[in-house]
């Protein structure tokens, strides 16, 4: 039995006190919380899941289901510091998230109000990670290719997903790995199943290799890999006027609960597009990958483990001024390894996430992407536009644009012109461009050396 500390409402009253909330009216939401979920564990005498179910029941017939969901979240929080703090054994909620194995705290809390806890607490549960008969094979093989330096993130991502499938089907031990494939080819069906098969077979060959080198390698087969390269979109180039009406946006964009997003989102699509950064990339900058004075932004190990220094236009110089000055005001860390974009509540940085969701937001309502679903332009295609903007200013200054490719190259953090020729998008504009060029040397009187014209 967890027992509550007899000292309860002082304790509230300390936690509370000691957050770093940034609205007056935020202690009055976290006190209504806290204090009726104290009243109901001294009728129970312990924070256990009876008095935890009792609480939320309760005061789901006070407030609604979202209100609830949300007042539970900051019990869940209040909970995990008791337990830090040695006051009460654990907090109910953290040991259903790990007896489940559920992602999230929310999750459990939304079973536990449901008509059905039990029930819904076993839709929650979750396999596992490498409890296949194969997952200690593939552990062992993901892990050893990260000490050697690997990031093996999408073959993580892959070899969990195939476990989860093979816990799923306990009548397949046994089989050899061959089968198992099989069995898994013809169950799973997305649109890169035959790409991820093949990336799998040939990581538990691999694996097994290691541990047998006498077995053959297996020869690799990339037409499944052409075949969903064929089938992948276009990526979308946004135009010029496409670009200031997502600007326009971001510098009026509605949040007046966090009054520093606008600014924020304005100089994340700035640097997405002028520099060409990746959303990861923008989510690591730190104020010391700021230089003001040389003009430059660092980006440090990111994809391939590069890292890069970026000279930047004038407009992206302008727009981080603007951000910088903004902090000043706004009275945030200063502290060179303090994430470059801030959130008002907490002084937090933006993550991965959360500047996707923002941005996708502005796509939205610019019109440029539909109101729901995966279709339409993404924002890792102002790093495509980037790209194909960048070669018809070189086209328009009459500077040959093969000549610089590897140079463009080293700019995107690519690890050789391969990679850099993806991004290139043929469109109307640029056929143009390189037509004129074409034009001005085969003009007669104005021909020049192959070599150059190529």
């Amino acid at each position: 039995m967890t027992r509550w500390p007899e000292d309860g409402d002082v304790i509230i009253e300390n936690y509370i006190a000691q957050l770093p909330l940034h609205y007056a009216i935020t202690p009055i939401y976290y006190r209504q919380a806290l204090n009726s979920f104290w009243q109901v564990v001294l009728r129970f005498g312990a924070t256990d899941r009876q008095a935890l179910e009792y609480w939320l029941r309760e005061r789901g017939e006070v407030w609604a289901h979202s209100t609830v969901q949300n007042r539970a979240r900051i019990v869940a929080r209040f909970l995990d510091a008791l337990a830090n703090d040695g006051r009460i054994a654990s907090n109910p909620i953290s040991d259903l998230r790990r007896n489940y194995n559920a992602r999230s705290d929310t999750g459990i809390i939304r079973a536990l109000m449901a008509p059905d806890p039990d029930q819904a607490l076993e839709v929650l549960r979750q396999p596992r990670p490498f409890e296949s008969s194969l997952g200690g094979l593939m552990r062992d093989h993901v892990e050893r290719m990260q000490r050697r330096g690997y990031r093996y993130e999408a073959a993580d991502v892959i070899c969990r997903r195939f476990d989860r499938f093979l816990q799923q089907r306990p009548d397949l031990d046994g089989q050899p790995p061959e089968t198992l494939l099989e069995h898994y080819r013809r169950t799973k069906a997305t649109a890169n199943h035959p790409a991820e098969c093949e990336k799998l077979a040939r990581i538990l060959n691999n694996a097994l290799c290691h541990g047998d080198p006498s077995r053959p390698k297996r020869r690799p087969d990339n037409r499944p890999v052409k075949q969903v390269a064929r089938g992948w979109r276009r990526p979308h180039i946004y135009s010029p006027e496409d670009i200031q009406k997502l600007l326009a946006i971001a510098r009026t964009y509605p949040s007046p609960r966090a009054p520093s997003r606008p600014i924020n989102l304005y100089t994340m699509l700035v640097l997405a597009y002028c520099a060409g950064l990746r959303i990861g990339e923008i989510a690591r900058l730190t104020l010391g990958d700021v230089d003001m004075q040389a003009g430059t932004i660092a980006i440090r190990e990111t994809k391939f483990f590069k890292s890069r220094l970026l000279p930047l236009s004038e407009s992206a110089i302008d727009a981080l001024r603007a951000l910088l000055e903004a902090r000043q005001k706004a009275n945030v860390s200063r502290s060179l390894d303090a994430g470059l974009f801030w959130h008002d509540q907490n002084n937090r940085y933006y993550v991965r996430a959360t500047i996707s969701d923002h941005l996708v937001a502005i796509l939205r309502m610019a019109g440029l992407k539909p109101a729901t679903g995966k279709t339409g332009p993404r924002i890792h295609d102002l790093r495509h536009t980037f790209v194909v903007h960048r070669i018809l200013e070189w086209y328009r200054q009459g500077v040959n644009p093969q000549e610089k490719l590897p140079y463009l190259a080293t700019y995107l953090g690519h690890r050789d012109i391969n990679s850099t020729l993806v991004y290139i998008t043929v469109t109307q504009e640029l056929l143009h461009e390189a037509s004129e060029r074409f034009r001005a040397f085969a003009t007669p009187g104005n021909a020049e050396p192959a070599e150059v014209a190529s």
